[in-house]
This record gives structure tokens, C-alpha cells and sequence, in this order.
């Protein structure tokens, strides 16, 4: 887009007003905007992406040590690992909406930008960038547990359903498993998928979820407790 619009509306969203606007801004704007705007003397956001993920390293690491004070540094990060990758920053960013707000050249537009996963979590890492240097680590934490937290809690983002019945059907010689989209629902930012399990083409299980990766899991999930109920 050429210009944004009101960003009122984008911080009722995240729970955070800015003292200055400009940071949001700046946070907002892709490197295609300003090479096409010139003249602006815009900056992109391209540094505070850099400063956000390592603010998001922080607290996220802080988030896991305090919620699990039992695990050992192995698993802790891979549990930052999994809850901060781009499939989660992206889908958080469309959660808020954020895509209708970045400041875009006429090129990345028309290619889809704003819902580009890949831009959408870089952007999401500069704003938190921005939060941060505008209310300081605290007010950068309340943010970033708000959308957190329930993510690091549901045990989706660390289980692996699918790794643990495939070793089962391996090592019993079930056969071949296979995962069939069978359903899509709801808008672009909203979807719910709706996944059918099949070991050697016979149906077991069938699992939803926001991205094709959570309904994977549950179906898979489902076919387990299936097995243990002797299904």
C-alpha cells in the first residue's frame, strides 16, 4: 500500500498505545516502500527486525524458564525454537491484522506482501523492536505474553504426535501413512483446516487446526489414543 491507515485501531489490537508514533512507523515500513519512495527519506525495518528477534529470544527464553522449571537447556530451546519460528510470528501477525498496515511498494502488493508469512513475521519482530524502545522490557513483556503464552502452552507446538505414530506403525509394520486435506474453512486469516489420517489407504483419524501442521498433529493425536483404547 502507498499510505497507511489510521493505526489507532492496530494498537487497541496489540494492547500497546505508543508514546511516539513514528516508531510504529518505522516498524511498519517494507525496504520495497522506500526503494520506490525516494523522496520520502523513509527508513525501512530492516534494523528493528534485528533488535526484535533478539527481544523476543529474551523474554521467550524467560517465559520458558519460569514455566518450566523441571526442563533442561537442550529442550528449552527447542521449545523457543518451535515457538518462535516464522509459521508462529506470522500467524500472530495475522491475528492482529498487521498485514493491512505495512507501508508496501507497489510490486511486493501486487505479489501478496501482506500476507507474505516470511514479511509478516519480519515485521512482527520489528514491531516488537519498536514497543520495546518506545515503553522499555516491560511493557515490550506484557505484549509478547499476551500473544504468548497460550501459544506456549498448548502442547501442539511441542509434541510430536506425528514422530510417535510413525515409529509405532514402523515398528508394528502398520504400513504407509498418509495425510489428506480434506477441508478448508473460514477467511485468509482465520482458516481451520480439516485433516484425514489414512494408514495404507484405509481412513483412522481426522484432525482440525488453524495451519495444516496443528490438524496433522491431532489427527495423529486421535489415531494414538485410538491405538490405546484398542480402537
Amino acid at each position: 500500500m502507498t499510505d497507511q491507515p489510521d493505526l489507532s485501531s492496530l494498537q487497541l489490537r496489540i494492547g500497546y498505545h505508543f508514546s511516539d508514533e513514528s516508531l510504529l512507523k518505522h516498524a511498519l515500513t517494507h525496504k520495497s516502500f522506500v526503494n520506490e519512495n525516494k523522496e520520502r527519506h523513509a527508513r525501512d525495518n530492516e534494523r528493528l527486525e534485528f533488535l526484535g528477534d533478539a527481544v523476543l529470544d529474551l523474554i521467550i527464553s524467560e517465559i520458558l524458564y519460569v514455566i518450566f522449571p523441571d526442563i533442561k537447556e537442550g529442550p528449552l530451546s527447542k521449545r523457543r525454537s518451535a515457538i518462535v519460528r516464522e509459521e508462529s510470528l506470522a500467524a500472530i501477525a495475522r491475528e492482529i491484522e498487521l498485514g493491512e498496515h505495512i507501508l508496501l511498494g507497489k510490486g511486493e502488493l501486487l505479489s501478496g506482501g501482506q500476507d507474505k508469512s516470511s514479511l509478516l513475521a519480519d515485521t512482527f519482530e520489528a514491531l516488537v523492536a519498536a514497543i520495546y524502545l518506545d515503553g522499555g522490557l516491560d511493557k515490550a513483556k506484557e505484549v509478547i505474553e499476551s500473544f504468548f503464552i497460550p501459544l506456549i502452552k498448548s502442547p501442539f507446538h511441542f509434541a510430536d504426535f506425528k514422530s510417535e505414530l510413525q515409529e509405532l506403525c514402523q515398528k508394528e509394520k502398520r504400513g504407509n501413512i498418509e495425510y489428506t486435506i480434506t477441508s478448508e474453512s473460514g477467511p485468509d486469516h482465520d482458516k481451520v483446516f480439516e485433516i484425514t489420517l489414512c494408514i495404507n489407504d484405509k481412513p483412522i483419524a481426522v484432525g482440525c487446526g488453524k495451519n495444516i501442521k496443528e490438524a496433522q498433529q491431532m489427527a495423529a493425536k486421535r489415531a494414538l489414543e485410538k491405538e490405546l483404547q484398542g480402537v
